[in-house]
């Protein structure tokens, strides 16, 4: 028996939000003051990894088409290629600051994933909205993190970013498979469920 999707976005949705927090509290707080235990400076990274890596189970268990596996797939790998970078960066391992250039390609990669993987309309159901929304919030976002390779201390661009892994988690926990969308459903969507 396969939870409803919406199970699996709100447990995404859930470590989203802490990679999130994180990077609010680093930014509102500085590097320096969030690095003074050394174990923090892994959290985000860590985090972000840990989320590709069950992205994989998610894209061979719970998916039910080619495309959706190719989406989740592409996600997986962007989110860990991001996150190990920055794992990398922070354990000295890595030196270019250049390896940042991996958080804008994840966004970009990963809003397109979400707008190609969506074959229904914006008002077809209340998920095939917010898979539209997400995508393109990814894509324009995607600003934030190319921004900061080039201004990396920039207080503003740290909290913009971390901002919208936050605004992204709020629009996965607002996900439920079929309901409504500003009152609007489509008959094809099939009857809505809480």
């Amino acid at each position: 028996m396969l939870p409803h999707a919406e199970m699996v976005h709100w447990a995404f949705a859930a470590g989203i939000l802490l990679v999130g927090l994180c990077l609010l509290c680093e930014a509102i707080v500085g590097e320096e003051v969030w690095q003074l235990r050394p174990w923090r400076k892994y959290l985000w990274p860590g985090l972000a990894f840990g989320l590709g890596v069950l992205l994989w189970p998610v894209m061979a268990f719970f998916t039910n088409s080619s495309i959706h596996m190719y989406a989740h797939g592409s996600w997986a790998e962007v989110l860990m290629l991001a996150g190990g970078a920055e794992l990398g960066l922070v354990r000295g391992r890595l030196r270019s600051p250049l390896w940042r250039l991996t958080w804008p390609v994840a966004f970009v990669v990963t809003g397109t994933a979400f707008i190609v993987h969506e074959q229904n309309p914006w008002l077809f159901a209340r998920s095939a909205f917010l898979h539209h929304l997400l995508g393109w919030t990814f894509v324009i976002a995607a600003i934030f993190p190319l921004l900061l390779v080039w201004r990396p201390r920039s207080a503003v661009l740290q909290a913009c970013f971390a901002l919208t892994i936050v605004t992204v988690s709020v629009m996965l926990f607002a996900d439920r498979d079929v309901a409504p969308i500003f009152g609007h459903l489509s008959p094809l969507a099939g009857s809505p469920h809480r």
